[in-house]
């Protein structure tokens, strides 16, 4: 999945507002930690605390960048029970959200949030950001011209390792340039 996972300077459902900077702070310490080699891990839904469950995980995330006022991600679905659940959703059409999990203070007139540090990014039916809906990488594959072909090209692969071997060099490459 690739997308916003927060919005900066918008009153999101929670009515809170993360400043851009903070947002920018959060988001370059997340991606050193992924850079350091350091795995942050996701789960389906937030659970009442900042620790991070691993019998909730379903995905990782390999990277963090702002665009904007908006902090992006890029997701890898895991194939731990939760992560099946949620690639069986997401083929199967169900828009799935995002919502970031951490910690700071949240002013009680404003609701600005400071000192904001994410913790992890979970995955989530209705998220509280209003555009924190990445596409699945999946859904743009089909979505583009040919993608249900190349999906045919891959299950007639079958018992051909020269065939499989190309076609999955071909297919990363394809998914590597995919610009959503």
């Amino acid at each position: 999945m690739k997308g916003i996972c927060i919005q900066g300077g918008v009153k999101n459902a929670n009515e809170r507002v993360y400043p851009v900077d903070e947002i920018e702070t959060a988001v370059k310490s997340l991606n050193e930690q992924v850079k350091g080699g350091y795995s942050v891990l996701g789960e389906v839904d937030h659970p009442d605390d900042l620790k991070i469950n691993l019998d909730r995980v379903s995905h990782m995330i390999t990277e963090m960048w702002m665009d904007g006022p908006n902090g992006h991600g890029k997701l890898k679905i895991l194939p731990t029970p939760m992560g099946q659940l949620v690639k069986t959703m997401l083929e199967s059409g169900v828009k799935l959200g995002v919502s970031s999990r951490g910690s700071g203070n949240v002013s009680e007139n404003s609701g600005q949030v400071s000192d904001f540090e994410i913790i992890t990014v979970d995955i989530v039916s209705q998220p509280s950001a209003p555009n924190a809906y990445p596409t699945a990488i999946y859904e743009g594959l089909m979505n583009m011209k040919y993608g249900h072909k190349v999906l045919e090209m891959a299950k007639e692969a079958g018992g051909d390792s020269k065939l499989q071997r190309y076609l999955k060099s071909e297919v990363t490459r394809l998914i590597k340039d995919l610009k959503i």
